[in-house]
């Protein structure tokens, strides 16, 4: 997938990311929207670790957000498998920088659009948790639907918090 959209550019990853990769994704507040996975501190070594192992991945499933040629964020997809083949879970982040101004929104419609198209999958779903309000409205936006609430699912930074289960069917 690369594709100019209004307000950014998804593109594959390069290892010229790195650095720009490392500035955006070190926020203690885009890490607490996050799985545990994403690591805080982040640095250039994890970006570095990060680019090569997904730039090297068949079929490639996660994308650079680029705004004027930076890399500010990203998009990706983690594919079902055995009996839920045809549906995937789509995660997502972008730099506090960039917040606010619809890139987001216009980026998870486009890519769950390419989702759609390029693998076989009847279902793509997201899980937000509780306290992040605007990430909830940004898969409301991209044409998600609320499916419910799992109560206490998830720790992260210490409190136990509900998740918010959405999803787009085909």
């Amino acid at each position: 997938m690369q594709v100019a959209l209004e307000r950014c550019t998804v593109r594959p990853w390069r290892m010229d990311d790195a650095e720009s990769l490392a500035r955006h994704a070190n926020n203690r507040k885009v890490w607490l929207g996050l799985r545990d996975i994403f690591p805080h501190p982040y640095t250039t070594d994890d970006a570095r670790a990060f680019l090569g192992k997904t730039i090297a991945a068949q079929p490639t499933i996660n994308f650079c957000i680029e705004v004027d040629g930076a890399a500010v964020g990203g998009v990706g997809v983690r594919l079902g498998q055995d009996e839920r083949r045809y549906t995937a879970a789509v995660g997502y982040w972008l730099g506090e920088d960039f917040w606010g101004r619809g890139i987001m929104t216009e980026t998870v419609a486009a890519f769950t659009d390419f989702c759609f198209e390029n693998f076989t999958l009847r279902r793509v779903s997201a899980e937000v948790f509780a306290n992040n309000p605007a990430s909830a409205r940004v898969l409301e936006k991209a044409g998600f639907t609320f499916e419910g609430r799992l109560r206490n699912n998830v720790v992260k930074d210490g409190e136990l918090l509900d998740s918010l289960l959405y999803a787009r069917t085909k």
